[in-house]
């Protein structure tokens, strides 16, 4: 279901008070069971909540070969890996309300991290979760950034990710995810 940007916000407000039990019971009582819960194994980062339309993206594991290079080699191969091979395209699009849902393939990678996850937050993210890594944790808590992942990370994403599509269906925790839906998170 694909809904304006008016309609999105209607839907905003009618969840933004609501937790995920209460959700959740709503669910049950739709005999929706089987849907809408993200396994447990993703946490927060801090006790917080957020509401959000699911604006989704999907990476891979890269697989491929890493070339042995010198380090002013590796700094001018980690630009074009970014620029290539692990892009950010789907940031561009964020709107105010979206909730970015980030499938990583569980790769224990540090996809985002404090400069991509508050740069978001400034284009109207509501908050983030993904399925790997996300690294800057203490800035992303001091910051009172909003997101929910499988793992922190120390590692980038230079030879571990690559970028694969965006705005289609994607599963986090156990969970289909499509574009648009609704996402409220504690």
């Amino acid at each position: 279901m694909s809904c304006t940007k008016k309609e999105n916000q209607e839907l905003l407000k009618l969840y933004q008070d609501l937790r995920v039990s209460d959700v959740s019971d709503g669910m049950d009582r739709m005999m929706m069971h089987e849907a809408g819960l993200v396994s447990p194994r993703i946490q927060p980062l801090f006790r917080t909540r957020a509401v959000g339309i699911a604006r989704t993206c999907r990476y891979l594991p890269f697989g491929g070969a890493i070339p042995k290079m010198d380090p002013v080699e590796y700094k001018e191969w980690t630009s074009w890996y970014y620029g290539n091979v692990c892009t950010y395209f789907w940031m561009g699009e964020i709107e105010e309300g979206d909730f970015c849902v980030i499938d990583q393939s569980e790769v224990d990678a540090g996809l985002m991290g404090a400069n991509n996850s508050l740069s978001g937050m400034k284009l109207g993210a509501r908050g983030f979760i993904t399925n790997g890594g996300v690294r800057d944790t203490d800035e992303l808590v001091l910051e009172k950034v909003p997101f929910w992942s499988l793992c922190v990370s120390k590692s980038t994403v230079h030879g571990r990710l690559k970028f694969d599509d965006m705005n289609v269906p994607i599963a986090i925790g156990g969970v289909l995810v499509n574009p648009g839906d609704v996402i409220v998170a504690d």
